[in-house]
């Protein structure tokens, strides 16, 4: 028999491998539906869906591996990233789902939540003031308008999968929606600087790095709390905290 592996578990969902299963636990209706809805509509590779009895998801395992690991260096070829990059922008020149996900909020809603993490972080001595100052200064690039495009919401690097040079799936659909693009670039790249260049060459159009910067600053001041929260560790080599120092 199979064992169970704890893939992922804290307050809000858990996620259950077993063999090539994996079991999505999540209360949240909402989330579980939209990852289904997400990952039907999507122009890219992603898991199959095995059966949906809420608050189970079962969905099948992606072939390949990661591209890499937030606070690891990514062993993906340079090939790998720009067959990722091609990926993300065949995902936002799909038409775009008729709801919003977590790259749709606006500048006002963006600047409110931002405000609050900063002031929270500094009144907790949770991060030197300075720090955070200058990173909200940073962030400041990312709260503009923008064209809303199919966006995948959480696009971490450990949700491309690949074999050898080729994506083989885009895991994790609960966070989709329309939003904008550059949020999703900038959290795949996310701790990983130096794949920018592969990445945006096989995006293939022009991408402001200074947005790039603003949203690695503003997800980061944004992600401190709920990380230490949920049981996560944002200040491990190459996570969160040391992308706000990166910044100084």
């Amino acid at each position: 028999m199979d064992e169970v592996e704890v893939v992922v578990a804290h307050a809000e969902r858990a996620t259950l491998r077993v063999g090539d299963v994996f079991l999505k636990v999540d209360p949240d209706q909402a989330r579980i539906d939209i990852e289904v809805a997400a990952m039907a509509l999507a122009p890219v590779p992603t898991p199959r869906v095995l059966w949906h009895r809420p608050p189970v998801l079962a969905i099948a395992a992606v072939p390949g591996r990661a591209l890499g690991r937030l606070g690891e260096p990514s062993t993906s070829s340079p090939a790998a990233w720009e067959a990722a990059g091609a990926a993300v922008r065949k995902l936002h020149d799909g038409p775009p789902p008729s709801w919003h996900g977590r790259a749709g909020r606006g500048p006002d809603e963006l600047a409110a939540a931002l405000d609050a993490e900063c002031a929270w972080l500094v009144r907790n001595g949770v991060l030197p003031a300075g720090l955070v100052t200058r990173n909200r200064q940073v962030a400041e690039a990312a709260l503009r308008p923008w064209t809303p495009e199919f966006t995948h919401g959480d696009l971490q690097i450990a949700h491309v999968f690949v074999d050898g040079d080729e994506i083989t799936g885009i895991i994790d659909w609960s966070e989709a929606g329309r939003g904008d693009a550059l949020y999703d670039l900038a959290t795949l790249a996310l701790g990983h600087e130096e794949h920018l260049g592969d990445l945006f060459a096989g995006y293939g159009t022009d991408v402001d790095l200074d947005v790039i910067h603003a949203w690695w600053s503003l997800r980061s001041l944004l992600a401190v709390r709920w990380l230490l929260d949920h049981g996560f560790d944002p200040f491990a080599p190459g996570c969160e905290v040391d992308v706000l120092r990166s910044r100084l």
